[in-house]
């Protein structure tokens, strides 16, 4: 018997983008919770990472998120990004948080989490591509 060829579909299949989902995004503002904790910074900050007004986020700190937007999921996602470059990056976890805070020179002097303080997605998405940069992407 003479063994056949099978040929092999290699082609990528089209990307179709998934959303976040409520229970993803949920699940991403509890781990936000630990990391702003790690962190060591305020209710306020929090707030503005997230875009949330104050009163928003801290009763959603103690009762657990409410509806959110794609814009929010898109901020836990970013902060989620930063987080595991930061793991990657770092080998002892107290390293990566305290360089949050530190001054950088990839940021002209302000530190990471002064970038994001901005407010904005985008502040928080220049700070994720840095990192992922910095770790060697994907």
């Amino acid at each position: 018997m003479t063994p056949t060829l099978q040929l092999v579909d290699t082609s990528a299949p089209a990307f179709r983008p998934a959303p976040i989902t409520d229970a993803e995004g949920a699940a991403m503002f509890r781990a936000a919770l630990n990391l702003f904790r790690a962190w060591e910074i305020t209710d306020e900050a929090a707030a503005t990472l997230l875009d949330l007004p104050l009163r928003t986020y801290r009763r959603w700190k103690a009762e657990g998120p409410g509806r959110m937007g794609r814009d929010g999921k898109a901020r836990l996602s970013n902060l989620m990004g930063i987080h595991k470059a930061l793991r990657i990056i770092f080998r002892e976890p107290h390293r990566g948080y305290a360089w949050v805070k530190a001054p950088s020179a990839a940021f002209e002097g302000q530190s990471a989490l002064a970038v994001m303080l901005g407010g904005e997605l985008t502040d928080l998405m220049r700070v994720r591509r840095y990192l992922d940069a910095e770790r060697g992407g994907w």
